[in-house]
């Protein structure tokens, strides 16, 4: 093995080119990490002159911010009203991007192909405020639908305003917006399928069906594994625009996550040890998560985030 000093002289160019994104990663991932002592004092930020003076100064109170945030039933609402946004996306919205990017992988032209991609990934440029605005103007009581349905007799539903069906509504959203962007990584993972694969088992007779069980999903299994690893990694979050700007019409109820909670009950009223509590505790259950999951695709063959040690 080449000696470190030999080994930087070679590859200088490289370090040169990643060092810009370390340093993003060090100083907006990694440092403030150390903000969570936060989350055991009674934090005032107005205690001094600079940040870490504002830290030296405020009370320690150890666990008393834990202790307020789960005895408070609207951090449990919020918490399962994420954890079952959660589960509905998965099932309903996690595997929508692989059909996606197999039936455009399945396309043979070119230019339809393409034209369909653009058409699909546009919808993710768009802002949340310009998504729900859509939704609004599309399914809202003054939108079209419900103005063609008043034309043609019928009372139209209460769509954007019924906290009982709020979570297929955020799901749709989330479907029309991101769904063409999720297909990139599986569209990728399908480029390294061999073609040969799918020539020889064509000759023996196998069908399309055939094909797509046994050489496509066996070749998108190791993606799908690792992305929802990730996903569960990030189970207690599911966005804050979206849920923020929908609130007032369907309710706390039904629309409080965990972000919007700690937006109101820390960030709005300066409680800033709550918050920092409420995000300490989503980090926790996230590698939790991460790591029980990880654990379950090693136990079916996978390598998941981390090969076995």
């Amino acid at each position: 093995r080449a000696p470190l000093r030999a080994r930087l002289r070679r590859d200088w160019p490289l370090l040169v080119m990643v060092a810009p994104g370390v340093l993003l990663l060090g100083v907006f991932h990694y440092l403030p990490v150390l903000g969570n002592v936060v989350a055991f004092q009674d934090y005032n930020p107005y205690l001094g002159d600079s940040p870490l003076q504002a830290f030296a100064n405020s009370t320690w109170i150890g666990l008393e911010n834990f202790r307020i945030l789960f005895d408070d039933p609207a951090f449990w609402d919020a918490v399962w009203n994420t954890l079952s946004i959660t589960a509905f996306q998965l099932v309903f919205f996690f595997p929508l991007p692989i059909l996606l990017a197999v039936l455009l992988n399945s396309v043979l032209s070119t230019r339809l192909r393409g034209f369909v991609q653009t058409v699909v990934y546009l919808p993710h440029f768009f802002s949340w405020v310009l998504v729900v605005t859509f939704f609004v103007q599309m399914l809202g009581g003054a939108g079209l639908l419900s103005q063609e349905l008043r034309d043609a007799g019928i009372s139209p539903p209460q769509i954007m305003s019924n906290p009982h069906t709020f979570i297929v509504l955020v799901t749709g959203e989330a479907v029309w917006k991101d769904v063409g962007w999720g297909t990139i990584v599986f569209l990728a993972a399908l480029s390294t399928i061999d073609p040969n694969l799918y020539e020889a088992s064509a000759v023996d007779g196998a069908s399309r069906r055939q094909r797509l069980w046994h050489i496509t999903l066996p070749g998108l299994r190791p993606v799908i594994v690792l992305l929802l690893i990730l996903r569960l990694g990030d189970a207690l979050t599911v966005g804050f625009e979206q849920f923020l700007l929908q609130r007032d019409a369907v309710g706390r109820q039904a629309a409080e996550v965990v972000d919007t909670y700690v937006y109101f009950q820390a960030i709005i009223t300066g409680d800033y040890g709550l918050g920092a509590a409420a995000g300490l505790f989503k980090a926790l259950v996230g590698l939790f998560l991460i790591l029980l999951a990880n654990r379950v695709a090693h136990a079916m063959g996978e390598q998941g985030v981390y090969s076995r040690s």
